[in-house]
């Protein structure tokens, strides 16, 4: 198993309208996957979703899906709460009409809550949406908790591994950008990336770890907010840098599945990921040869 590469929605270079030409564009690129984004609202319709589901399928490209951002799972309101499980399992529903397997979803905000008290708070709404999604019949589509880039967001990296504890479906979208902003760069560098999968292989084990979802893209921050807005690989003033993270993954020869968010050159990105990753996973195999 390999990991694979991919960009969440359409770069600035797509030469397309429809995004039913995304799989086979980005198959002829060398890329894996595909990251659908509903995140303003699930507003595809039907035909739409099942046609981009068979060009995936015919050009060999993963798909997953991204949920509307405004998922709150730390409002213990019962009106939230049914808002809610109505945008996941719309986001499901979608999923299952393209064929994706992974669906991402935002954890919540605070809201003057202690870190402890929110994070209980979304647990329980996370167990009722995890029963909704049986119920309507998408229990075969992971749900991918995400790490959070602003301060006073719930999401964590202990936070949603705690939250995917819950239940062997869960599946952690660790966002690193998204951690090197809500630490102000400090999660960057080759320690920092060794501890955070060390510790998702503490949490989950190594089965599970190995496989995880994830979001990665170049993030300024704020010192008071954390996440102000997504970048390119092209600048260097903020990182994190994807180098040390691809090596270390290739190292373990795990297989995750990583979709780039950059600002418009996302495929690009993707791609120069993809063969990073494809170097240092060669160099990591001929080393084993030699011993």
């Amino acid at each position: 198993m390999s990991a694979k590469f991919g960009p969440a929605g359409n770069s600035e270079s797509f030469p397309y309208k429809s995004s039913a030409k995304a799989p086979g564009w980005l198959a002829e690129l060398g890329l894996d996957v595909y990251e659908y984004q509903c995140g303003k609202g699930v507003n595809i319709k039907e035909d739409t979703a099942r046609s981009i589901g068979q060009a995936a399928r015919a050009a060999g490209i993963g798909l997953s899906l991204h949920a509307p951002y405004f998922i709150n799972l730390a409002n213990p309101e019962p009106e939230s709460l049914e808002k809610t499980i109505g945008y996941i399992t719309a986001a499901c529903e979608a999923a299952d009409w393209m064929g994706a397997e992974r669906v991402v979803i935002h954890s919540g905000a605070l809201m003057k809550r202690t870190r402890g008290e929110a994070l209980e708070i979304a647990k329980r709404s996370l167990r009722e949406v995890l029963a909704a999604c049986d119920g309507a019949g998408y229990g075969h589509i992971a749900l991918c908790p995400e790490t959070m880039g602003k301060i006073n967001q719930l999401g964590d990296l202990d936070e949603v591994l705690s939250l995917c504890t819950l239940d062997e479906r869960l599946v952690p979208t660790v966002d690193f950008g998204h951690l090197y902003a809500r630490t102000l760069g400090a999660l960057d560098g080759r320690e920092a990336c060794v501890a955070m999968l060390d510790k998702i292989e503490g949490v989950l084990g190594a089965e599970r770890a190995s496989r995880f979802h994830s979001h990665f893209s170049k993030i300024a921050f704020t010192q008071k907010g954390g996440e102000k807005m997504h970048l390119t690989f092209a600048q260097s003033e903020f990182g994190p840098d994807p180098l040390p993270l691809m090596e270390e993954v290739a190292r373990r020869g795990w297989s995750p599945t990583f979709i780039c968010e950059s600002a418009g050159t996302q495929a690009e990105d993707a791609l120069a990921m993809k063969r990073a990753y494809a170097a240092y996973r060669e160099n990591s195999e001929e080393r084993k040869k030699l011993t």
